[in-house]
């Protein structure tokens, strides 16, 4: 079934343009062609299979170029849309309705988060070296952040040391769940930083450029998740690890500033790809309901139905028009955006859990099945109440900001 979409008023007419130009590419390209587009993925495909899905891939990206739809996320002069944050949300919750269409439109994780660090913080060398590199397609990058022996919801406990010693920072230290480990030139190493002698003492956040073929950069795993038996997350030990002291990206003492600039648009277009694959549920759902015959009537005339069918719309609408308030926000650099990101953050996960779970109910045993998206959308749900900040933190966080303003003699104003 394709994406229904059509012009909102009240947006600009750039960005229901790009919202539309998307979805023709998303209904007449990606979506009949799924399957094809990544049988590459499944171990049993044969080797005139793959040649062929990649050769499609190539078509799809260079339809998408030719509309001036690559890289939403860069800016022009490397290569990108240069859209705003606002556009690029809208963009998002259409792409994620098709299984891989993201990446088909040059948005590739880990990658599209480090090209916009490196954009917004990096060098004309560190541009050069390693941004241009990774727009080409010719490096991959890893985000290496989260380590095994410290919360990940409290980035100051970060323990990984980058010691300034001349032209050269050390860097040592464990981290798992380092994204693209495997394929990865370079990663980019969320430290603390310090002098010789100062080890005992807590340093300033920092972000550094590390190749993985320095010496001491050892990846020993690949982590499993979800029961498989590996992945691309991967557990890498950092040990006298040696990079140039021109490595650093940013300043010294900015790196938690830059890790929130990526996970704050991050926690907002991670909401929008929520909805979008909500929608893609919904439509599954309501797709089944309306044409599988069971106990001597269709599905749409049961009660059990269309309550999933009201309680889906209802979670799918929240969600939605709660995540876009919040990209307004953000848009407009009010100081509230970050009580209304954190909101989604809890919000919009929990949703799609929902949405999806009664979508695959209704599908029954093919809900399960690798036949449709529904499986892997269900466990994405769950794991996105970890990633960015687990919702405990978030929901943490709103309370703080509500009662700071009331402890002033203020009320929330909830229609701002």
């Amino acid at each position: 079934m394709p994406i229904t979409v059509t012009p909102i008023a009240g947006l600009s007419d750039h960005i229901n343009d790009i919202r539309i130009r998307t979805a023709r590419i998303v209904n007449e390209k990606i979506l009949p062609n799924e399957k094809l587009l990544w049988i590459g993925r499944r171990g049993q495909a044969s080797d005139e299979e793959r040649a062929a899905s990649k050769a499609l891939r190539a078509e799809v990206q260079e339809a998408v170029k030719s509309e001036g739809l690559w890289a939403p996320h860069l800016p022009p002069e490397y290569g990108g849309m240069g859209i705003d944050f606002l556009a690029h949300a809208y963009m998002n919750e259409i792409l994620a309705y098709a299984v891989g269409a993201a990446t088909l439109f040059g948005v590739v994780a880990p990658n599209s988060g480090n090209q916009t660090i490196l954009a917004k913080y990096g060098t004309a060398e560190q541009k050069e070296k390693w941004l241009l590199p990774l727009v080409e397609g010719t490096m991959q990058s890893g985000f290496s952040m989260t380590e095994p022996e410290n919360a990940g919801s409290d980035p100051r406990s970060i323990r990984t040391t980058a010691v300034r010693e001349g032209d050269e920072w050390v860097i040592n230290g464990h981290k798992w769940f380092t994204s693209n480990g495997f394929a990865a030139d370079f990663f980019i190493v969320m430290c603390r930083a310090g002098e010789a002698g100062d080890e005992d003492r807590p340093g300033r956040m920092m972000q550094v450029i590390v190749p993985t073929s320095t010496p001491g950069v050892t990846i020993e795993r690949g982590i499993g998740i979800w029961g498989s038996a590996s992945s691309d997350h991967c557990e890498v030990r950092y040990d006298n690890v040696r990079v140039p002291a021109e490595n650093v990206l940013g300043q010294v003492g900015d790196g938690h500033r830059a890790a929130q600039d990526r996970l704050g648009a991050g926690r907002i277009f991670h909401c929008m790809n929520s909805v979008g694959q909500m929608w893609r549920a919904f439509d599954l759902m309501v797709e089944r309901i309306l044409t599988r015959e069971v106990h001597g009537g269709l599905l749409m005339d049961k009660q059990f139905m269309q309550g999933f069918i009201a309680d889906s719309y209802m979670d799918l609408q929240s969600a939605r028009l709660m995540t876009i308030h919040a990209a307004e926000k953000v848009e407009n650099g009010d100081p509230q955006a970050r009580t209304e990101i954190s909101a989604i953050k809890v919000f919009v996960p929990a949703a799609y859990s929902r949405v999806v779970d009664r979508a695959i109910q209704v599908w029954g045993a093919a809900g399960v099945s690798s036949d449709l998206p529904l499986s892997n959308m269900y466990l994405t749900a769950r794991t996105l109440r970890i990633a960015d900040g687990p919702d405990e933190v978030h929901r943490i966080l709103i309370a703080k900001n509500v009662l700071h303003h009331y402890e002033k003699g203020e009320s929330w104003d909830f229609a701002g």
